[in-house]
């Protein structure tokens, strides 16, 4: 069945490219449109376009439908065209003429439309809650460690004391401002864009304020133009979000591949977020957090694919836009999928409190020493020249006691203030 279908039937090759695999990505968003169409109905019931027991009798059956999907026995069968037209056949199957009257005033442009947009509203919301989980295991961690000294490196060489706190917070806080990106995908998501119908609108009276308020949208896409032009826009926006985020989370994991290393030893894992060698017996690899670093690297080339797919593209509906659901649906399944291993590992983490012991890192305390002499009096640059010749010599003496008490340092992390900062963020 195809909603389209007025009688004649395309060749089965041309019906299987055009279709691709939109069947198998619809039952993801099936749930959605089964609650955009209660809310249609009851406005087709709220302008007379139905009698009050045609708004009931198909809101009973979407909820039946709802239900089946929930349960995981919704199917899409090769015979329909997408999760628009199994509905539609079953509310025709069930409730004859009443259910044939479902789709007036709306087009499938804007059942799309407003299924990817309620869904998109739950993934992102979804993946904020679990960026906030993330957030606090960090915090949490740099308060812990928060006087475990380690080094820090420029150019991966050794450069100047750091610390765990330092460290952990420094990935709570870059979190705020994924946040921020996040928030901002969520607002442009948060317009209804059902009423729209095929882009031009309706000569039927719809009220599209009423199913704003039914669907829980904070605004409505006015302009029906723009809101058929919100298809590609809204996934590219939230790829944005991701993306951005993926980039906190690859860099975190690229971190952690390093500090398990033997060569550092900073840090480690036990044996059940490690994997082994077929042949060396001795191996505990970090291939959840390698996986992890390839999956937000893949998560923040999707902008790009997005951009490519809707590039140039005229106002109105082209079938290209149907591609953005392969491209946007994979991208938020292995967001979440990385949120949950990182904060699903992270309680595990064991810390090695004795880096600095090894003589190797003596150095680190270079700058501590230039900044002794400096408060004794001694120009910045004559006593960078003169630690700098001790250590040329061999007779540099580290100065380990470290005095940071700016905010932001290793003496003050901030922890609270960056607390507040994420609290702001997710009341906007």
């Amino acid at each position: 069945m195809k909603l389209w279908d007025k009688g004649s039937h395309p060749d089965a090759k041309v019906d299987r490219f055009t279709v691709g695999n939109d069947r198998e990505l619809d039952l993801a968003l099936a749930k959605y449109d089964v609650i955009a169409s209660k809310a249609h109905a009851a406005m087709l019931g709220k302008i007379g376009l139905l009698t009050s027991s045609e708004t009931d009798a198909l809101t009973i059956e979407l909820d039946l439908i709802g239900s089946d999907i929930a349960k995981g026995n919704f199917t899409i069968e090769d015979e329909f065209e997408d999760m628009h037209s199994k509905i539609e056949y079953l509310l025709t199957q069930r409730l004859g003429d009443t259910g044939k009257k479902i789709h007036t005033a709306r087009s499938r442009n804007d059942q799309v439309l407003v299924a990817i947009q309620l869904f998109l509203k739950d993934e992102l919301g979804q993946i904020r809650d679990m960026s906030v989980e993330l957030f606090e295991q960090l915090i949490a961690l740099a308060e812990k460690y928060k006087g475990v000294q380690m080094p820090g490196y420029t150019h991966l060489q050794v450069a100047m004391p750091s610390s765990f706190g330092l460290w952990f917070s420094a990935y709570a806080e870059s979190l705020v401002d994924d946040m921020y990106m996040l928030n901002a995908a969520l607002k442009v998501v948060d317009q209804n864009p059902l009423g729209s119908a095929a882009g031009y609108g309706s000569s039927f009276p719809v009220d599209r304020e009423f199913t704003s308020d039914r669907l829980g949208f904070y605004t409505q896409k006015y302009n029906v133009i723009a809101a058929q032009m919100g298809r590609g826009k809204v996934e590219k926006i939230t790829s944005f979000g991701l993306a951005t985020l993926a980039g906190t989370l690859s860099r975190f994991s690229m971190d952690i591949c390093l500090y398990m290393s033997q060569n550092f030893n900073f840090l480690s894992f036990p044996e059940e977020y490690t994997t082994g060698s077929s042949i060396m017996p001795h191996k505990k690899n970090p291939d959840v957090f390698e996986l992890i670093r390839a999956k937000c690297n893949k998560i923040q080339a999707v902008p790009n694919q997005l951009t490519l797919l809707v590039n140039n593209l005229p106002s109105g509906y082209h079938r290209d836009l149907q591609l953005t659901k392969e491209v946007i649906l994979p991208a938020l399944q292995d967001m979440k999928a990385c949120l949950d291993m990182i904060s699903s590992a992270l309680p595990s983490i064991n810390v090695n409190e004795h880096i600095l012991d090894d003589p190797k890192y003596k150095f680190i305390y270079s700058v501590e020493s230039v900044n002794e002499l400096v408060q004794q009096g001694v120009p910045f640059r004559d006593a960078y020249k003169q630690v700098g010749e001790e250590i040329r010599k061999g007779t540099f003496e580290p100065k380990r006691a470290l005095n940071h008490t700016h905010q932001g340092s290793i003496g003050d992390l901030c922890l609270d203030k960056i607390r507040l900062k994420m609290k702001a963020a997710l009341q906007q």
